[in-house]
């Protein structure tokens, strides 16, 4: 049966969440918005969080494995029913990402309850697993839902990645099907890393030759404190041979991520495997120059076929950056866009 009205999401003059994205003046160019977005201070308006150890991994030989959540919450006599965002970094990102806390401040500003998720062994939670993060964990996202809504009695969640953080809840998404839990009520990826294979050969471009190197670097260094945490089941023989991210994939990622090989990892965790089994309310948002996240045609044509999501693809934006001249979202269009997405669809 083919969609109706009623079960696409159209961008019209009629969805109020929808704007087009202008860049900044002289920031026309993917790289500069990615490299300015990146580093441009900023400042937030948030409450101190309480903090949520949450296992994601029950015990074995060298102990569970957890993940550190910093949590927002609206006043106890409403939090359970007000809109719980849900809010995964990147690859060598954390929950004090800038674009984590800037959703973070602008989604609790409008009364929702913030979630800014670790994901394993990142930020201030390094210490708490034995095991190391990927681009598939996605379970650890729905376990996280699912023990908030146990503890919290929260009724409605909404899921925001950027780039890695993006592939997790997308694939979650997918992998959930139409059998989803009630409580989740849509998602949003940002520059997602929807086709792994694709974008990192793209990493490894000449031109992104300073991306790859500065991830490379920031993995290398927090596997070595990997590697002293758990001398017993990480090695460093042969670090200091790895050029690549996609040696780094080959030779940490697979072999204790229990991938076969780097090409196993990439298409094993691809939530482009999972674009036509999106059964809640999702949005993308996608840059053209991103410099180094790619969607091959057949994942666009799979998120294009697919009545329950919207992909935004802009001419501009960079990755994750999307910074505009716009004061009426300071500056910062993802954020606001992705934010208004959610409460018209979440709250009617």
């Amino acid at each position: 049966m083919g969609a109706t009205k009623e079960d696409r999401f159209e961008i019209t003059e009629a969805s109020p969440w929808m704007r087009p994205f202008v860049p900044r003046r002289f920031l026309r160019n993917g790289h500069l918005q990615t490299i300015v977005g990146t580093f441009l201070p900023r400042t937030f308006s948030l409450p101190e969080p309480e903090s949520q150890i949450i296992e994601v991994e029950p015990v074995t030989s060298h102990g569970a494995s957890f993940v550190l959540c910093y949590c927002h919450w609206q006043p106890a006599e409403v939090r359970s029913e007000r809109l719980t965002l849900v809010i995964v970094h990147g690859l060598e990102g954390s929950s004090s990402s800038r674009y984590v806390l800037g959703n973070s401040a602008r989604a609790w500003a409008a009364g929702c309850n913030v979630v800014r998720m670790n994901m394993r062994s990142c930020g201030n939670g390094r210490q708490l697993s034995p095991s190391i993060y990927h681009a598939g964990r996605s379970e650890d996202v729905a376990i996280v839902m699912a023990e908030l809504a146990r503890t919290h009695l929260i009724r409605s969640f909404a899921l925001v990645g950027y780039s890695m953080g993006g592939n997790l809840v997308l694939k979650l998404t997918g992998e959930l099907g139409t059998a989803v839990p009630p409580y989740l009520k849509a998602v949003v990826g940002v520059s997602p890393l929807m086709d792994l294979a694709a974008s990192s050969a793209a990493l490894h471009e000449p031109q992104n030759r300073l991306y790859e190197s500065r991830f490379l670097a920031e993995m290398l260094k927090h596997f070595r404190q990997k590697v002293e945490l758990y001398p017993d089941l990480y090695s460093a023989d042969g670090l200091s041979k790895i050029r690549t991210m996609r040696q780094f994939d080959e030779q940490v990622i697979a072999r204790y991520g229990g991938f076969a090989s780097a090409d196993d990892y990439y298409h094993s965790v691809a939530s482009s495997n999972w674009a036509q089994d999106i059964a809640v309310p999702t949005l993308i948002l996608q840059a053209l120059d991103d410099p180094f996240i790619r969607l091959t045609p057949d994942t666009r044509a799979k998120l294009r076929a697919n009545p329950r999501v919207v992909l935004v693809e802009t001419r501009h934006g960079g990755h994750c950056a999307f910074l505009s001249p716009d004061p009426g979202d300071a500056g910062y269009w993802a954020e606001k866009t992705l934010l208004d997405f959610l409460l018209a669809t979440v709250e009617g």
